[in-house]
């Protein structure tokens, strides 16, 4: 397996693809940043922190669930129609938000411990997602499958992951250095939903590990 070529190919489909992930996707992310700028602009930063983290529990399992089932068919040499992936997504929803919240939990719980321990439990959980949209799994046997799977491939996934998003953050980090302490509302919205949606090109990336390591059996522990 070489990250390189992963890394490559995600770049490949996401380009290729760009205009149906868009139309399949970005809708639901702007949604997703007003919904929480607007909570926070009215409770404040800190209040509504908590609030903003439902408003995207609302959204993410809907757009996430749909672009996953999108690589899938594209995957097999499908073409499915955008509101089909929707209702497929819709239906979903209940397992996949409480997954999403499952998930959540587990890596703020490790980021209270350290970057190092977040990061392993985000490594962890990279399968989880496409374990219960793809197989159907529950959301607890989701976790425990894909903690199986990634079994010696932490440093793999950690690295490809970092290399696609450690750039957005940062680059996230300097806009918002730029505009000050309190940029205009709707450019923040703007520049979030923009780098949510540059983000959805690891869940491709992901996906690409996922179809590499499901058919393998357990590797060595990490």
């Amino acid at each position: 397996m070489n990250p390189l070529n992963l890394l490559r190919d995600t770049w490949f489909f996401f380009s290729r693809n760009l205009p149906t992930i868009a139309l399949l996707c970005l809708p639901w992310v702007v949604l997703e940043n007003l919904a929480q700028h607007a909570i926070n602009a009215w409770l404040g930063s800190a209040e509504g922190m908590g609030y903003s983290l439902l408003a995207g529990l609302l959204f993410y399992p809907l757009y996430s669930a749909a672009l996953i089932l999108f690589i899938d068919a594209r995957s097999r040499g499908l073409q499915p129609r955008v509101r089909d992936l929707l209702a497929a997504a819709l239906r979903l929803w209940p397992s996949f938000a409480l997954l999403a919240v499952l998930s959540t939990l587990l890596i703020v719980l490790g980021a209270s411990l350290l970057v190092l321990p977040a990061l392993w439990v985000m490594v962890k959980l990279a399968f989880a997602e496409y374990l219960l949209v793809l197989r159907g799994l529950s959301p607890l046997a989701a976790i425990r499958e894909s903690m199986r799977l990634t079994q010696g491939y932490f440093w793999p996934i950690a690295a490809c992951l970092l290399v696609v998003l450690m750039p957005l953050w940062l680059l996230d980090w300097w806009t918002y250095q730029q505009l000050g302490e309190q940029p205009n509302e709707w450019l923040a919205v703007l520049l979030d939903s923009a780098n949510g949606f540059a983000q959805l090109s690891a869940t491709v990336l992901l996906f690409r590990f996922y179809m590499q390591l499901s058919s393998l059996p357990a590797s060595a522990d990490d």
